[in-house]
C-alpha cells in the first residue's frame, strides 16, 4: 500500500468502490438465482444470506488495509464521540476546562520567561565558545576583580583561545547631534565583534588587526541611537561625534535587536562601541599588572570544551604566579575561571526562575489531580453506560481509549484556552518581570513555547485521564448491570484513587504553601533590615565628569581641580526650593544601587598589620563630601567625621565601618591606624572615624568591609548629587541639570531617582518570587480545598441510603458528623504527614533564597500547617452538615 492510500480522502474513495463491489457481487447472485427459477425477493434474500453481514465484511475489509488511514478514522471517531459527551454535560466540561485552561496558562506563562531567558542560546555563532574570563583572589576572598592589559596579552598568546576582548562600561554625553545626550557606551578591543561573530547592517566594525595602544577614534553604534538621535540617516557613516570632549567617527551601524552580552541592566542598555588597545591614554596604568580593567570575553578555540580550556589557563596561571611573585603573592591565591557567557549574563536569577517553574508544576499537578477526580466520579456514575458497552461487545481496549480520548479532548480544550489567555496578558507578564531578569524583550509566545503548552496539554490530558480509563479495564459488567437504579457503582478500588489524588493535592500545596511563606518571612526580614542609614526624603541624581583621552585637555585632572566644581554644585543645589541638605559622593556611594563602572575598589596596604604584612586587601569604598554622613543618617560610633579641612594638601584621612575595625584590627581600637588605599599611594592615610555599619552592598549582608575617602582628598569621576526635601522628584531634575550646566554646559546629568526605591528596586527579583510563589500557593490552596471538598461530599452521596439506616436506627447526628468529618480529615493528615516531608526537602533546597529564616522554620511551618488545616476542616464540614440533615424516612422512601 502506498503512502497516499493512507490519506482520509483516499480511504472514503476505497470504501465506496468496495461498497460499489459488494453491491454488483450481490446483483450478479441475484440473476444468477432468478436463472434457476427463484422469484426475485426470494433470489435477493437467499443472496444476502450467502453473502454474510454486509457491515461487517466492510469492517474487516477496512481493518485488513490497516496502516495510518485506519488511526486517524479511528481518533477522528473518537474525537467527535468525545465532543458530543462532553457538550452533554457542559457544567463538568466547563469546570474541567477551566482549570486546565489556568493551570496550562500560567505553566506556560512561566516557561515563556525561562525560554528566554535561560533556554534560549545567545543570538551569536557558536554561541557554546563564548565565555566569561573572571580573576579572583581566592586568598581574600574577592572575586572578579578584573585583569591587567599584560594578563589579557597573556591569555591571547596562551592557545587557548581564539579571541579576547577587555570590556569596559561608561556613561558618556553625546554632542555633535540636535541635542546633547547620555549614552551607554561599552570599551571594547577591537577585536570584539569579530569575537562575538556579529556583522553591522550599515558600514564596518573594527579591524581586529589594529595594534593603537589608545582609542583608534572610531565608534560604531546600535540601531536604536541610529534612528533615534540621526533619523536613521543612510549616510550616517562617517560623521563625526563628540562623546564627551573627544571625537569619534561613526563606521557602523548593528542590526536591530542587537544587544551587548552583559550581566547588567546598564551594560545591555549599550548604544557606543568604541574601540581602545588597553595601553594607551588615558588608561595607562592598565599596562601594570597589578592594574585592573572590569573584565574580558573570550571564545574557546572550537577543539577546547571548557573543561580543557580551564586546565590550560590552571596551567598558565601558575606559571606567572611564578614568573611574576611580587605581582601574585601566594596570599591572594590568583586564579582565572573561564564562565560559560550565558550563565554570566543570567547570573543569579537562573534560580529563582527555576523555582517558580517547579512551584507551577506542582499547581499544574493539582489540577489534574482535580480534573482526575472529577472523571473518574464521572465514570462512577457511567458505569452502566460502560457495562452496557461491552455486554454488547465493546472491548475494554477501545473503551478505555474512548475515555482517554475524551481526557485528551479536554486537556486540548483547556490548552488553547490556556494559551489564548496567556496571549491576551503578554504584556502584563512582560511588566511583571523585574529589569534585572535578562533578555525580559525576547519573551514571546513562540512556536517552541507553543509546543511546549500542547505537550503539556497532552501529558495532563493523559495524566488525569488514566484513572477513569483503568477503571474500564476494573469494572464488574455483572454487578454493574445488577446495580441499575441503586445508586453508585464505584468501587473500593475508585474511592481508594479518589482518596490518593486528594492526599496528593494536600501534600503539593504544603510544600507551596511553605516556600510562599518562607519567601514571604525571607522578604519582610529584609524589609524591616536596620539599613544604617535613612533613605526617606533623599533623593540622588547623578553627573559624571569627562575622561578625555588627551590628559591635557581635562578640566578636571586633579583633585585640586575638581574640588572648585564640587563645592559649587552643593553651594547652589542648597539653593534650589524645597532642599534642605546637599552632599556629593562618587557613584560607589549611592546605596544599593552602582553600577559595576561606579563601583570603587581600594587595593589597601596595612602599615605593620601583623597578619597581612604589605599583602594588599581589596575593599569597597567610596569617596564623599563632609555633608554625606549626617544627610544619610549614619551614626558615628568614635572618633570624628570628614570636615571642610580635610582637603588635597592635608593629612589624608579615612572612615571606616564597623565590620572593617571588626575584621581587621579584632582586638585593638581601629581609630589613628594608618592605611594606604592604592598600591601607588606614596603617603598613609590616617583612619580618623568608625561608623555603624550600612547596607550599602546589599540587603541580605551587612558584614562587607567599607572604606570612605575624602571627595576633596581622592577624585571620583562618576559622581552622585544627594538632595534631602520635600519636592517633586521631576522638577529636582530639572534644577539641578539647569545649576550643574551653568557651571559647566557639557555635563550629562541624569538618573534621577529616590534612595527609597532603589531600596525598593534591590528587592525586585525577590519580590516577583513571593509574589508569584504566592500566587501560585494559594491556587494550589483552593484547588486542595475543593478536591478534599468534592470527595466528602461524594462520599456523603455515595453513602446516603447508609446515612439513612444509621439515623432510623437511632444513631445520634453528631456520631453520623464524626463519621464523616472523621474520612475527611483522615485525608488531611495522610496529606499532611507525606507534604511536610517533601516541604523540608523543598525548603533545603530553597535554602540560598532564605535571608533571616531557616530552611525549617518551626513558625512559617506551624502557621501553614494550621492555616491548610482550618481550610481543609470547613472543607469537610460542609458536607458533614449535610449528611447530619438527612430525612431518614425520605431516604429510606426512595
Amino acid at each position: 500500500m502506498s503512502l497516499f492510500d493512507w490519506l482520509p480522502w483516499m480511504r472514503e474513495r476505497r470504501t465506496a468502490e468496495l461498497a460499489e463491489e459488494m453491491r454488483t457481487h450481490l446483483e450478479m447472485a441475484e440473476a444468477d438465482r432468478v436463472a434457476r427459477g427463484e422469484s426475485p425477493s426470494e433470489a435477493a434474500s437467499n443472496a444476502r444470506r450467502e453473502f454474510g453481514n454486509v457491515g461487517l465484511v466492510q469492517e474487516i475489509a477496512r481493518d485488513e488495509w490497516g496502516g495510518v488511514g485506519l488511526w486517524i478514522e479511528r481518533l477522528t471517531q473518537d474525537v467527535r464521540f468525545a465532543l458530543r459527551v462532553l457538550r452533554r454535560a457542559p457544567g463538568f466540561a466547563t469546570v474541567a476546562a477551566l482549570t486546565i485552561a489556568v493551570c496550562i496558562g500560567a505553566t506556560t506563562a512561566i516557561f515563556s520567561v525561562v525560554d528566554a531567558t535561560l533556554l534560549h542560546p545567545l543570538p551569536y555563532p557558536a554561541a557554546e565558545q563564548l565565555v566569561q574570563i573572571e580573576d579572583d583572589l581566592v586568598g581574600i576572598g574577592a572575586r572578579d576583580v578584573g585583569m591587567s592589559t599584560p594578563e589579557w596579552r597573556d591569555l591571547e598568546r596562551s592557545g587557548v583561545f581564539e579571541n579576547v576582548s577587555p570590556v569596559w562600561y561608561d556613561d558618556n554625553n553625546l554632542t555633535g547631534v540636535s541635542r546633547a545626550q547620555r549614552v551607554g557606551l561599552l570599551i571594547v578591543a577591537p577585536n570584539y565583534f569579530a569575537l562575538l561573530g556579529v556583522k553591522p547592517q550599515l558600514g564596518v566594525t573594527f579591524d581586529p588587526a589594529d595594534a593603537t595602544p589608545g582609542f583608534n577614534e572610531q565608534a560604531v553604534i546600535s540601531d536604536g541611537l541610529w534612528r533615534r538621535a540621526f533619523g536613521g540617516d543612510p549616510k550616517i557613516l562617517g560623521r563625526v561625534v563628540q562623546l564627551d570632549s573627544d571625537s569619534y567617527r561613526i563606521i557602523g551601524v548593528m542590526p536591530p535587536g542587537f544587544q551587548a552580552p552583559a550581566s547588567t541592566t546598564e551594560e545591555r542598555r549599550t548604544e557606543v562601541w568604541p574601540a581602545f588597545g588597553f595601553a594607551g591614554a588615558p588608561y595607562t596604568n592598565f599596562a601594570q599588572r597589578n592594574n585592573h580593567f572590569a573584565g574580558a570575553i573570550a571564545r574557546l578555540k572550537p577543539e577546547l570544551t571548557l573543561a580543557d580550556a580551564q586546565r590550560r589557563v590552571d596551567a598558565l596561571v601558575q606559571t606567572l604566579r611564578r614568573q611574576f611573585p611580587g605581582d601574585y603573592p601566594s596570599q591572594s591565591d590568583w586564579r582565572v575561571r573561564l564562565v560559560p557567557l550565558k550563565d554570566h549574563i543570567v547570573g543569579d536569577v537562573r534560580q529563582p526562575l527555576l523555582l517558580l517553574l517547579g512551584a507551577m508544576g506542582m499547581v499544574l499537578l493539582i489540577g489534574c489531580a482535580n480534573v482526575a477526580n472529577l472523571l473518574l466520579t464521572r465514570a462512577t456514575s457511567r458505569g452502566r453506560e460502560l457495562a452496557v458497552r461491552q455486554a454488547i461487545g465493546g472491548a475494554p481496549a477501545r473503551l478505555t481509549r474512548q475515555l482517554l480520548t475524551e481526557s485528551l479532548v479536554l486537556a486540548v480544550v483547556g490548552g488553547v484556552l490556556g494559551v489564548s489567555m496567556l496571549v491576551a496578558a503578554k504584556g502584563s507578564l512582560a511588566r511583571l518581570v523585574p529589569d534585572s531578569v535578562p533578555f525580559t524583550n525576547d519573551i514571546s509566545i513562540n512556536w517552541g513555547v507553543l509546543l511546549f503548552a500542547f505537550a503539556v496539554s497532552l501529558v495532563a490530558g493523559a495524566v488525569f485521564g488514566l484513572a477513569p480509563a483503568l477503571h474500564v479495564r476494573r469494572l464488574d459488567v455483572t454487578r454493574a448491570l445488577k446495580l441499575e437504579g441503586r445508586g453508585s457503582v464505584g468501587s473500593r478500588e475508585q474511592q481508594r484513587t479518589r482518596r490518593l489524588f486528594v492526599i496528593a493535592e494536600f501534600a503539593l500545596s504544603l510544600v507551596l504553601m511553605t516556600a510562599a511563606g518562607l519567601l514571604l518571612r525571607s522578604f519582610w526580614s529584609l524589609v524591616n533590615v536596620p539599613l544604617g542609614f535613612n533613605p526617606q526624603d533623599v533623593t540622588v541624581v547623578r553627573t559624571r565628569l569627562p575622561y578625555p583621552n588627551d590628559p591635557k585637555e581635562d578640566l578636571y585632572a586633579s583633585v585640586s581641580a575638581e574640588a572648585p566644581f564640587v563645592r559649587e554644585v552643593i553651594r547652589r543645589a542648597k539653593e534650589v526650593p524645597g532642599v534642605t541638605g546637599v552632599a556629593l559622593g562618587s557613584g560607589a556611594a549611592v546605596p544599593l544601587d552602582h553600577p559595576q563602572q561606579d563601583q570603587t575598589v581600594f587595593r589597601v596596604l596595612f602599615e605593620d598589620h601583623p597578619l597581612e604584612g604589605a599583602q594588599p586587601m581589596f575593599i569597597t569604598g567610596s569617596e564623599v563630601t563632609p555633608e554625606y554622613f549626617p544627610l544619610l543618617g549614619m551614626t558615628l560610633l568614635r572618633g570624628r567625621l570628614f570636615d571642610d579641612f580635610d582637603v588635597d594638601g592635608s593629612p589624608s584621612v579615612a572612615v571606616i565601618d564597623e565590620t572593617m575595625a571588626r575584621m581587621y584590627w579584632p582586638n585593638e581600637d581601629a581609630l589613628r591606624k594608618r592605611i594606604k588605599l592604592s598600591t601607588r599611594d606614596t603617603g598613609w592615610t590616617t583612619i580618623v572615624g568608625v561608623v555603624a555599619d550600612a547596607r550599602t552592598e546589599s540587603l541580605a549582608s551587612a558584614s562587607v568591609p567599607h572604606v570612605y575617602a575624602s571627595l576633596y582628598q581622592r577624585q571620583g569621576k562618576h559622581l552622585a548629587i544627594f538632595l534631602r526635601g520635600h519636592f517633586d522628584t521631576g522638577a529636582i531634575a530639572h534644577a539641578i541639570r539647569d545649576e550643574v550646566q551653568v557651571i559647566n554646559p557639557a555635563l550629562p546629568v541624569f538618573g534621577v531617582e529616590r534612595l527609597a526605591d532603589a531600596v525598593a528596586a534591590s528587592l525586585a527579583m525577590r519580590r516577583f518570587s513571593m509574589r508569584m510563589t504566592a500566587l501560585f500557593a494559594i491556587t494550589a490552596l483552593l484547588l486542595a480545598a475543593l478536591g478534599i471538598y468534592g470527595v466528602t461530599s461524594y462520599i456523603v452521596t455515595e453513602r446516603t441510603h447508609e446515612i439513612g439506616v444509621r439515623l432510623a436506627l437511632g444513631a445520634q447526628r453528631r456520631d453520623v458528623m464524626r463519621i464523616v468529618l472523621g474520612q475527611g480529615v483522615a485525608l488531611v493528615v495522610a496529606g499532611a504527614s507525606v507534604g511536610l516531608v517533601s516541604a523540608l526537602v523543598v525548603s533545603r533546597a530553597m535554602a540560598g533564597l532564605l535571608f533571616g529564616v531557616s530552611a525549617a522554620d518551626p513558625l512559617t511551618f506551624g502557621v501553614v500547617m494550621a492555616v491548610l488545616g482550618a481550610i481543609a476542616l470547613v472543607a469537610c464540614y460542609v458536607p458533614a452538615r449535610r449528611a447530619v440533615r438527612i430525612d431518614p424516612a425520605q431516604t429510606l422512601y426512595y
